[in-house]
């Protein structure tokens, strides 16, 4: 019986906004972040550079070549309407503020420690496990079959339930972890409406999708200022796991 590595990962993103009065705050679409803490290294597999397919194409299969669209249909005008207004702009770094943020930082100097912990009990785990598997591997000149099987299907057993057990922890770490960054968004999403009412703005642009634009137009430091002034810190909730969630699937 070959010993699984207890994996586990902790992924923390930003909630999308986009209501509100009179201000419309894009978030960037971006990966999301995993924070993988394994408990037992796995190695690496390096894939060869040559022959490989095109990105987003998988192995074995042929690219599909380019289609032409067909002729665009003339639509009837539509009746005239009032112009937008003129734009005054503004631009932002979200992940600057976030930086920034005495609430953020907070909330990430205690989910860390809560990971660590979950981690090092994982590695407690995993080292028990593989001194037991050893114990059961120099038994088995002693034991018949059978009672050497019986042994290995509790040792099993034991690391399905702990699996699911972390698995379970690790989502109840992730839930509270959002449940503050949440309360940290909305208000930097009221705090940058704020801000760009002040300056008379009514377009706040990423800063990362302007190609160039003059210092003026940042608001980030101010932002940061004003978030830090009214949310200091926030409250980061238990990591409650629900009842019956850490429960194995009985098969």
């Amino acid at each position: 019986m070959v010993l699984p590595a207890v994996l586990f990962g902790l992924g923390i993103g930003h909630a999308q906004s986009s209501n509100g009065q009179g201000f419309f705050i894009p978030h960037p679409k971006a990966p999301p972040v995993s924070h993988s803490v394994p408990v037992r290294a796995q190695p690496m597999i390096q894939q060869q550079q040559q022959g490989m397919p095109e990105q987003g194409q998988q192995p074995g299969t042929q690219a599909i070549p380019p289609q032409k669209l067909p002729p665009i249909p003339q639509l009837p005008a539509l009746p005239k309407e009032n112009a937008p207004p003129a734009p005054v702009m503004g631009v932002l770094s979200v992940p600057e503020v976030m930086q920034q943020s005495t609430a953020a930082q907070g909330v990430e100097k205690i989910i860390e420690a809560r990971r660590q912990k979950l981690a090092a009990e994982a590695q407690a785990d995993q080292q028990k496990w593989e001194g037991e598997q050893k114990t059961i591997t120099g038994e088995k000149a002693k034991l018949s079959k059978a009672a050497l099987a019986t042994k290995e299907q509790a040792l099993q057993r034991e690391i399905e339930e702990a699996q699911v057990d972390f698995h379970n922890r690790n989502l109840a770490i992730e839930v509270s972890a959002r449940g503050a960054l949440g309360k940290i968004e909305s208000t930097l999403i009221a705090v940058i409406r704020q801000v760009a009412q002040a300056h008379g703005m009514n377009l706040v642009l990423h800063r990362s999708q302007v190609a160039l634009n003059v210092n003026g137009f940042d608001i980030s430091k101010e932002v940061a200022a004003h978030l830090n002034t009214i949310l200091p810190s926030v409250a980061v909730p238990p990591a409650v796991v629900p009842k019956m969630a850490n429960a194995p699937a009985k098969k």
